[in-house]
């Protein structure tokens, strides 16, 4: 049996993902932030699900949970990075502290648990390493400059890592979903910093990400493509999934810069 180490485990994707793969046959160590968030998580059967708490910035308990997982398991044969959140909001708004706990999580936390697990990994004979970042790794979206930029910095931290890899024959791969039901972009709608007298193109922004959000799919869907992934003897590099996921990376990709502009610009006209 294979054994999956999954961080963020509590909610969305990372909770979809748990149960998919225990259904498929897997066991997961699952770990989140704090059991009290994680009641359906908790529910799931002793005999495929070990839960434990680990809070992906803090140093000492991701080692005391790697000495655990070696003591109990030996080895981790896919490492799932999939803690992480959304930090709304305009940049002249934002505090240096709302920069540096974004960064914090979603990319030094991804390092930390990487450089943490690699140990386990390499025992592993066809080891893995998934990191979920998001199609903001990829297009800059207006509003949520720390969010995309952590992404865009996790995206490169992994190209990075499967060059480095890649002769141990250790796959790493990226999945960049798109607008997913999570609650991720819900919150950070909510840590949107109070604006005084916000232009209309920001109110419109922020109405925007909520309609995204409302419109988003199961995160079930991004559970699969990551169990492909685990499937695989050769996974690709990026896996992109969601509606509008791999059309926006086309138009990015293929359109001029101006025509981009006018498209972005005219869906936040207020």
């Amino acid at each position: 049996m294979k054994i999956v180490f999954i961080t963020g485990a509590g909610s969305g994707i990372g909770l979809a993902t748990t149960k998919w793969l225990v259904e498929k046959g897997y066991f997961v160590i699952a770990s989140v932030r704090s059991f009290k968030r994680s009641k359906e998580l908790l529910a799931l059967k002793k005999e495929t699900v070990d839960v434990v708490e680990m809070d992906v910035t803090d140093d000492i308990q991701v080692k005391d949970v790697a000495k655990y997982v070696e003591t109990c398991y030996g080895k981790v044969d896919i490492l799932i990075n999939n803690a992480g959140y959304s930090q709304g909001g305009f940049l002249e708004y934002l505090s240096m502290d709302d920069w540096h706990r974004q960064f914090e999580t979603n990319l030094f936390g991804t390092v930390r648990v990487t450089k943490t697990f690699l140990p386990l990994i390499r025992k592993s004979e066809r080891g893995r390493i998934i990191n979920v970042s998001s199609i903001s790794g990829f297009f800059g979206f207006p509003g949520l400059a720390p969010y995309t930029s952590s992404k865009f910095a996790l995206e490169g931290l992994s190209e990075s890592l499967r060059f480095e890899l890649k002769k141990e024959e250790i796959f790493v791969s990226v999945v960049q979903p798109a607008s997913f039901r999570t609650g991720i972009w819900k919150k950070g709608i909510e840590t949107v910093p109070q604006m005084k007298n916000p232009l209309p193109y920001q109110k419109q922004l922020l109405q925007e990400g909520t309609k995204s959000m409302e419109r988003g799919q199961h995160p079930s869907e991004v559970a699969k493509v990551i169990w492909k992934i685990c499937e695989s003897p050769r996974p690709h590099f990026r896996y992109r999934v969601g509606k509008g996921a791999k059309p926006l990376a086309f138009f990015k990709t293929y359109l001029p810069w101006w025509l981009l502009e006018r498209i972005v610009h005219k869906k936040t006209e207020g």
